[in-house]
């Protein structure tokens, strides 16, 4: 049996990243995913709290073919125990999935086999324009799967962006 792991922060789990699960799920039999950040919340940045990008991706992704495990992860500012830091939460995993230069190095580093998944029209699927989208108040709903729009729509996230993107007018 082979075990996976991907991590995003899911800010908000988009079809980009379903895209990603549903191609790992050609290669292992079970995915670790990993909620990255989540000890952060309410900011433009990173507006969804840890539950709610739970919720997100266990409704989002309850038709893989492929057994997953959601595992929330705080940030640790120590990028040379990130790996350990992340072992100790999640299940044992076989290989990571990942694109990012950072988080390829840390793995390779701690003797972590990593994979690169196919990056699926980035250009629409990314979760800064994604948000950005939600602010201006443009079709956002049509980049993320259904389950996701619902839990959005369930916690008032729209309104949640535009509040914490206000300006309350003081100098800085």
């Amino acid at each position: 049996m082979t075990r996976g792991f991907f991590i995003g922060r899911f800010q908000p789990f988009h079809d980009g990243h379903r895209a990603v699960v549903e191609h790992v799920a050609d290669d292992v039999d079970e995915l670790v995913l990993g909620i990255g950040s989540a000890d952060v919340s309410h900011t433009v940045h990173d507006p969804f709290t840890a539950g709610e990008r739970v919720l997100m991706v266990t409704k989002a992704v309850a038709d893989a073919d492929v057994q997953t495990y959601v595992v929330p992860i705080e940030d640790i500012d120590r990028n040379s125990l990130w790996v350990s830091h992340l072992e100790s939460m999640v299940p044992a995993f076989d290989v990571a999935y990942s694109n990012n230069p950072l988080v390829i190095r840390l793995f390779r580093e701690a003797g972590v086999e990593v994979r690169h998944p196919p990056m699926v029209e980035r250009h629409r699927f990314e979760g800064t324009g994604i948000r950005e989208q939600m602010l201006d108040g443009d079709e956002w709903a049509d980049h993320v799967p259904d389950a996701v729009a619902e839990v959005i729509d369930e916690v008032d996230g729209i309104e949640r962006i535009r509040t914490v993107a206000e300006d309350d007018g003081s100098e800085p």
